[in-house]
C-alpha cells in the first residue's frame, strides 16, 4: 500500500497525533493539584504586583482570577490548532472537517478534565471553565477553518459594528437620560467612518 494511501487507511503518522496526545496529558497534569488557585497564587500574585504595584490585594485576586481563565482558554486553542493539523496534514481532511472534528474532541476533553477535577480535593469542576476552554478551541478552529487574514478581517469588522450599534444605542439612551456620553460621541462616528472606509476599499479591491 502507497504511503499516500495509508494517510487515509493507516491512521494518522505518529508525527501529527503526538503533539496532539502529549498536549492533553500536559492539560491533565495541569488540572491536578500542581494548577490549584493556591499553587498559581504564589507565583502569579508577587509577578502581577510587579507588573502593577498599584493595585490592592483585592484587584491583585482578580487579576490572578483572569490569567487563571486565559489560561484554559489558550489551553485549549492549542489543542484544537494541534488536532486541525493532525487532522488536516495527517488524515488529509478538508478545512472545515477538520476543524469540526478538532472542535469536538477538544471539548470533549475540556468535559472530562472538568470531570476528572471534581475528584481533587483542591480542584472543583465547572460549567464556566468548559465554556471557556469550548471558546478557546472554537477560536482556534475557525481561525485555522477560513484563514487568519478571513478571521481577523472578520472579527474586525464585528468589531466595528459593535462599536456603531452599541454605541448609536447608549447616545440614544444618555440624551433620554440627560446623561453626557464623553467619549462615545467620537468613538461611535469613528467607528462608522472606519466601517466606509473598509467597505470602499473592499470594492476597490475586487474592481482591480
Amino acid at each position: 500500500m502507497s504511503r499516500g494511501r495509508c494517510l487515509y487507511h493507516c491512521g494518522v503518522p505518529l508525527k501529527y497525533w503526538l503533539p496532539a496526545a502529549v498536549w492533553m496529558a500536559v492539560i491533565l497534569w495541569l488540572s491536578s493539584d500542581v494548577g490549584s488557585a493556591e499553587h498559581t497564587e504564589h507565583l502569579l500574585v508577587p509577578l502581577l504586583h510587579l507588573m502593577a504595584p498599584w493595585a490592592t490585594p483585592t484587584q491583585l485576586d482578580a487579576l490572578h482570577g483572569l490569567v487563571r481563565k486565559a489560561g484554559h482558554l489558550t489551553e485549549y486553542a492549542v489543542l484544537a490548532t494541534l488536532w486541525y493539523r493532525a487532522l488536516a496534514r495527517g488524515r488529509r481532511l478538508s478545512p472545515r472537517p477538520a476543524a469540526a472534528t478538532a472542535f469536538a474532541i477538544s471539548l470533549i476533553w475540556a468535559v472530562l478534565d472538568e470531570a476528572r477535577q471534581s475528584l481533587v480535593p483542591t480542584r472543583t469542576a465547572s460549567a464556566m471553565d468548559v465554556a471557556i476552554d469550548g471558546i478557546g478551541a472554537l477560536l482556534a478552529t475557525l481561525i485555522a477553518a477560513v484563514g487568519w487574514r478571513k478571521a481577523v478581517d472578520r472579527t474586525t469588522t464585528l468589531l466595528l459594528w459593535t462599536g456603531l450599534v452599541g454605541g448609536a444605542a447608549f447616545l440614544l439612551l444618555n440624551a433620554i437620560a440627560g446623561v453626557s456620553s464623553g467619549f462615545l460621541w467620537l468613538t461611535a462616528p469613528l467607528a462608522a467612518v472606519l466601517l466606509i472606509a473598509r467597505t470602499m476599499y473592499a470594492r476597490h479591491a475586487r474592481h482591480h
